[in-house]
């Protein structure tokens, strides 16, 4: 099993003044005790369920760069892209952007978006949910042939792009795997089997939920005619509290991994999870440990 951290909060000891050398060390770390990916989110305010919303927050695209040239080896997404954020064209001229830049260790992260509030503050449109699905769905099409070398005209009910010239491409071959979040059973899910490479559903929640959706990513999958295996099934957590003891209702390393191991029954593939004290090096001690165990647990179905 695979283990990916997310960065959501920049809010750190020393603030502004030290945030970049505070994220250089924490990237670097990352690498080092052998996490698989890195992922930033796609917000310009701080969602509530991480932290008060002026909580310092940096642009996910942009600080991935930056990451990309300090490590060589661990995978690099926004977890995940908002689909009313940018325009597609514009949005896969950045993920090329990355893969190239990062020698093809990019992910491809795109959601419906659902945080509203954000939008308004920003002078961001926010569509009703059915026309911002129709919008990801014409995204993944561009992404798709984008890619493909493809530069005929598109046109869709939303976008229409005359020339989708993508030079260069991505390094990545057919290209970036394509993440599509969401735990939706009868729309996202369908478009993780139509379009995507692979899922990433909340693991917050219990493991009969986690079950009920990936059998029903499993349904889609069958019914396009689409191997079930070729889907990467990911899981979010939103914050890890971690401690070595597991003091305060906190999960020490042993119960850590054992979490991990129960999703890898299920046939998750990769967990992303934000840690509390992130910025703290002695975490990543913690860290250590838990990814040389997790990494040896086998993935149902693999």
């Amino acid at each position: 099993m695979r283990l990916g951290l997310q960065i959501p909060n920049f809010t750190w000891p020393g603030g502004p003044e030290q945030l970049s050398e505070t994220y250089t060390r924490i990237v670097k770390q990352a690498e080092q005790v052998g996490f698989y990916s890195l992922w930033t989110m796609d917000h310009v305010l701080l969602p509530p369920r991480i932290g008060p919303i002026e909580g310092e927050v940096m642009e996910g695209w942009n600080a991935l760069t930056f990451a990309a040239a300090l490590t060589e080896r661990i995978k690099l997404g926004v977890l995940v892209s908002a689909v009313t954020f940018r325009y597609p064209g514009l949005l896969v001229k950045s993920a090329t952007t990355l893969d190239v830049l990062s020698r093809g260790r990019s992910y491809f992260g795109l959601g419906a978006a659902w945080y509203e509030e954000e939008s308004p503050a920003y002078g961001i449109p926010f569509p009703r949910v059915k026309e911002r699905f129709e919008r990801l769905e014409e995204t993944l099409q561009i992404a798709h042939q984008m890619w493909s070398g493809d530069e005929r005209p598109y046109a869709g009910k939303h976008y229409k792009l005359a020339r989708p010239l993508n030079s260069p491409q991505p390094l990545q071959k057919p290209h970036p795997p394509i993440l599509i979040a969401g735990g939706g059973e009868l729309k996202t899910l369908n478009l993780v089997a139509r379009y995507g490479d692979a899922c990433n559903i909340f693991s917050d929640g219990d493991s009969l939920t986690i079950r009920r959706k990936l059998e029903a990513l499993r349904e889609h999958c069958e019914t396009l005619g689409r191997p079930y295996e070729q889907i990467e099934k990911t899981t979010h957590y939103t914050l890890l509290n971690l401690t070595a003891d597991g003091r305060d209702g906190s999960f020490s390393p042993a119960a850590a991994i054992e979490h991990f191991a129960q999703l890898a029954e299920q046939g998750i593939d990769q967990e992303i999870f934000s840690v509390r004290n992130v910025h703290d090096p002695r975490t990543f001690e913690l860290l250590a440990e838990i990814i040389a165990a997790v990494e040896k647990i086998p993935v149902a179905g693999r």
